[in-house]
């Protein structure tokens, strides 16, 4: 039976009762236990959880949040037998360049909103939940990695009518956005993302090309590994035996996601993220793309199509003697001294929207 690919209008409209049941299950969380003064040397502190717990069920109003996202158009499709849900803003210039941007987790399509307006003066905008996250979820078999993915999103764009188009990324979005590059590069034009994710291949000989810069990066991703990664580890071998954790607990969503989330975001957008894992009980099958991911068959050889990298201080230190091995292409890159930290379309939107619109205008 061939797949139904209709496009129909979605919006978002969340029962009182699903909001009431929320309020109620904070109201009647357990909270753990710490060591005094210990700060987050054991992870995310109660007090920080408990605080943002408190403005969740008091002060928080998902009905604004809803009504942004509204304001927007939206739509679901069926493909590759999953439903996809998209913001879809096309610019006032019938003429713009599409662009495809991709969120990451804990993250959702709401990394993107302050992005909308600059934006979408020069593109039109598809933005995408990932499959199994948010409103594109839960997925329902196996195999949703970063390569399913991305042939989902050239199918959407083809869908759309879009023979010509952009791929942009952050986070798990600066995974997906290179493969469509690679599986569509007759009608990618280029890919911009905040993150390279290159990694050392073990050979000797790739050391002694670093910069010092890189050399400090390296100290950056090796503290990461040491002291932030368990999130990975966990997503990419138990995902299941996480969910009994933050399925059933708003507070257990909310603490594991703000590991990564971190202090300095705010409230609204902390916790408007975790709502759309929340509400639409995709906690789970969002943890499980690391695990599809992590046992996906990777591609060999480096990506063709144009790339363009803008780095913000407080993020993944991308390294360019890395990225080279695996991408030919590389257009632009740029390090920005803002804060932008890894939501950088959220915390340095003029400063990213400039690099974007100024890597594709050198395509055109």
């Amino acid at each position: 039976m061939s797949e139904n690919t209709e496009i129909k209008p979605f919006r978002i409209d969340v029962p009182q009762a699903d909001l009431d049941d929320l309020r109620d299950r904070l109201d009647r969380t357990r909270w753990p236990d710490e060591i005094p003064g210990s700060g987050w040397d054991y992870g995310v502190p109660v007090a920080y959880v408990k605080k943002l717990a408190d403005y969740w069920r008091s002060g928080y109003d998902w009905r604004a949040w809803e009504a942004r996202l509204n304001a927007f158009p939206q739509f679901t499709t069926t493909i590759d037998g999953q439903n996809i849900h998209f913001l879809h803003v096309r610019s006032a210039r019938e003429d713009a360049l599409p662009l495809i941007l991709t969120h990451g987790w804990p993250g959702s399509i709401v990394e993107y909103l302050d992005a909308i307006a600059p934006l979408s003066e020069d593109f039109h905008l598809v933005i995408p939940s990932l499959p199994g996250f948010g409103f594109s979820g839960p997925t329902t078999d196996k195999g949703w990695n970063r390569y399913r993915t991305a042939k989902a999103w050239a199918e959407l764009m083809r869908r759309l009518g879009y023979d010509r188009y952009g791929a942009v990324g952050n986070d798990a979005g600066s995974f997906v956005s290179p493969e469509v590059g690679r599986i569509d590069p007759e009608h990618v034009v280029g890919v911009h993302v905040t993150q390279v994710f290159s990694f050392p291949s073990g050979d000797p000989a790739e050391f002694e090309k670093l910069t010092p810069e890189e050399h400090k990066g390296l100290e950056v991703l090796q503290w990461f590994y040491d002291n932030k990664m368990a999130y990975n580890v966990l997503h990419s071998q138990q995902p299941q035996t996480l969910s009994y954790a933050i399925f059933d607990s708003p507070a257990g969503l909310l603490g594991w996601n703000a590991q990564i989330l971190g202090e300095d975001l705010d409230a609204d957008f902390v916790l408007t993220n975790t709502m759309l894992y929340w509400l639409t009980g995709t906690a789970t099958s969002a943890t499980r793309f690391y695990y599809e991911d992590a046992r996906a068959e990777t591609p060999t050889g480096p990506t063709t199509v144009p790339l363009g990298l803008a780095m913000f201080q407080g993020d993944f230190v991308s390294m360019r003697t890395f990225a080279e091995r695996d991408h030919l292409d590389i257009r632009s890159w740029h390090a920005y001294d803002s804060p932008g930290g890894h939501y950088a379309a959220h915390l340095a939107t003029a400063e990213l929207a400039a690099d974007i619109r100024d890597f594709y205008s050198g395509l055109k």
